[in-house]
């Protein structure tokens, strides 16, 4: 019975992952197909405002819309200035570089996350947790070959995007301590909206989405959330070590579609470069459900 039910819990973790991958794919599809008439602040603008039709519609059908609060808007503010300079880093990287680059360096998002917590949340780092970040930033190397003739914009915000989304994720670990999920999404999408108005607008001029690009862009919006709704889910439902392995699917898949799409090369280089960079996350997740109480 009992292995019965762990097969079971696997394999619902792995259908919200499927779900989650698909998400991710799409996102990075449309981002590229509306960045010929958008830039990336004009992009997180619309995304928002989509996000927040779909978080205030689906919060008042399931009566949460009540939970939200103005008790820690700072920390909001924070961790969703955080997210927008990431996410803006990411739109700008997937225009760049191959999409497998892009999704390889964002992987090490928990490495800077076992490297930040300490300074921001007074989390011990510990030997297993320094080995790990060791091995993925082995793999950034190697993904990223860090040369004159090799480093570009487009590496460079792919990196750095994952240090914006690893500071996000800190954030949000302070933020589930007291607010709701509702709240956290309420605020992410209204906070974003109102950064990306203030960016897309500092020059003057806001682009409006064609006809034909309004679908693109309702697109990333309703990706973005049930990306990272599906990968909440997996995580809620199976740990930490089983989900990774299954969310570490999308560079292959992201890798395909780059050739099939847009004819990026399959370089084995940056699946070397990865596969370091989930070895060093797996290290330190393996470990903590170890020393994790039962």
């Amino acid at each position: 019975m009992d292995i019965a039910r762990s097969h079971n819990t696997v394999l619902q973790a792995a259908l919200w992952m499927i779900g989650a991958i698909g998400a991710f794919t799409s996102m990075a599809v449309a981002g590229r197909a509306v960045s010929d008439e958008l830039d990336t602040f004009e992009i997180m603008l619309y995304r928002s405002l989509t996000g927040i039709v779909i978080v205030v519609v689906i919060a008042h059908l399931a009566g949460t819309l009540h939970q939200t609060r103005t008790s820690r808007l700072g920390l909001h503010s924070l961790r969703n200035l955080c997210h927008f300079t990431g996410q803006n880093l990411w739109f700008y990287a997937i225009t760049m570089i191959p999409l497998a680059q892009v999704f390889a360096l964002e992987f090490t998002t928990p490495i800077w996350v076992i490297l930040l917590s300490p300074l921001i949340l007074g989390e011990r780092i510990t030997r297993i947790g320094l080995i790990s970040a060791l091995i993925g930033f082995a793999g950034i190397l190697i993904v990223a070959r860090p040369d004159p003739a090799n480093l570009s914009p487009g590496l460079i915000a792919a990196a750095a995007c994952a240090i914006f989304f690893a500071l996000t994720a800190i954030f949000t670990r302070k933020l589930t301590r007291t607010e709701s999920i509702t709240t956290i999404l309420f605020y992410l999408t209204v906070m974003q909206a109102l950064f990306g108005l203030v960016a897309a607008g500092f020059d003057g001029d806001i682009a409006l989405p064609s006809r034909t690009h309004i679908p693109w862009v309702i697109a990333i919006g309703i990706a973005g959330l049930v990306a990272h709704f599906c990968l909440t889910k997996a995580l809620s439902i199976a740990p930490a070590s089983v989900v990774m392995p299954i969310d570490f699917v999308r560079l292959p898949t992201i890798a395909v579609v780059g050739m099939l799409l847009y004819d990026e090369p399959l370089e084995l280089i940056v699946f070397v470069g990865a596969a370091l960079i989930f070895a060093g996350n797996y290290l330190n997740i393996s470990q903590a459900r170890k020393t994790a109480p039962n």
